[in-house]
């Protein structure tokens, strides 16, 4: 494994306690230039993951509470007439940070959570007829409360399809959760945290992520999962194009993490359902991640 990326996988996992695999695929998620969903009730560490991936590369945090009263302005900035100069000046919102972390996305109306929409996918902010790009690298990492929960607005898929991977914490082990009770408090330990990486070698490792080969068979594999989603008798609909690129993406970045030169069908089945679970559209009573995990099982690999 690159031993920058090690370094940083072992400062977080000093914050977030026996969540390897949670850890590895946000940072899978990073390297591969998308971004994160994180679905889980309140309370199992989901802030604390979110100042622990920007706190690592020395990136430049913003934090947005989603409330249903906050308003597109709140997050993408408002032109504000200075009488002076005779002019608008445009207040750029915390949406251009290098890490934004969306809290609780889903209490937010329909109209501000689409605000995140070109953001999130062209990386820029169009105000005013002006187009203002956004830092890089950009990362928005957004949290959200289980759908039975009240208050709560259900993300359209548009928006769900921008987030590369969507996964759950879970609760901690009883050998991390005793950890947590007996040890400093983590926040206080991310305030010591040292960054491993910069924003420069961030970016380096990104570039590192397109590089990763995918050979025509691995394509082939590729192709079989997604034509599975789309015969699966429980789902209404299966992945699209666009969520094939995703997959592509996610699995590179886990091998780069695996410190291997190509993607192998390993590296495609250890980021298949936190990929493809939010994008798949189920029948009554069908979880989506069941669903997927049935389809990985089922697809032989070339």
């Amino acid at each position: 494994m690159n031993p920058d990326l090690n370094a940083a996988l072992a400062a977080l996992s000093t914050i977030i306690l026996g969540k390897e695999r949670q850890i590895r695929l946000a940072l899978a998620c990073l390297l591969a230039r998308g971004h994160l969903l994180i679905e889980d009730v309140p309370g199992v560490g989901k802030t604390t993951l979110a100042l622990a991936l920007a706190r690592v590369f020395g990136l430049h945090f913003q934090r947005v509470q989603f409330t249903s009263d906050l308003l597109p302005a709140d997050i993408l900035g408002v032109s504000i007439y200075e009488s002076g100069p005779g002019t608008f000046r445009f207040h750029p919102g915390p949406v251009f940070s290098e890490v934004v972390l969306a809290d609780e996305i889903n209490r937010a109306s329909p109209k501000t959570q689409s605000a995140l929409l070109e953001a999130m996918e062209e990386r820029q902010v169009t105000s005013d007829g002006t187009t203002r790009a956004l830092p890089d690298p950009f990362f928005v990492i957004a949290t959200q409360n289980p759908g039975e929960q009240i208050g709560t607005y259900p993300l359209p898929e548009s928006q769900l399809d921008r987030f590369l991977m969507r996964l759950s914490l879970g609760y901690p082990a009883a050998s991390a959760e005793r950890a947590l009770l007996i040890e400093p408090e983590r926040r206080d330990l991310l305030a010591e945290l040292p960054p491993v990486l910069s924003a420069a070698r961030l970016r380096d490792a990104q570039v590192q992520v397109k590089a990763i080969r995918t050979a025509p068979a691995l394509v082939d594999y590729l192709m079989a999962l997604i034509r599975a989603t789309r015969e699966h008798r429980s789902l209404r609909h299966g992945l699209s194009p666009r969520a094939g690129l995703a997959l592509k993406h996610a699995a590179q970045a886990w091998a780069l993490l695996e410190g291997r030169s190509g993607v192998i069908p390993e590296d495609v089945q250890a980021v298949f359902v936190a990929v493809a679970g939010h994008r798949l559209s189920v029948a009554e009573r069908a979880d989506a991640n069941v669903v997927a995990a049935e389809i990985l099982a089922a697809v032989a690999v070339p």
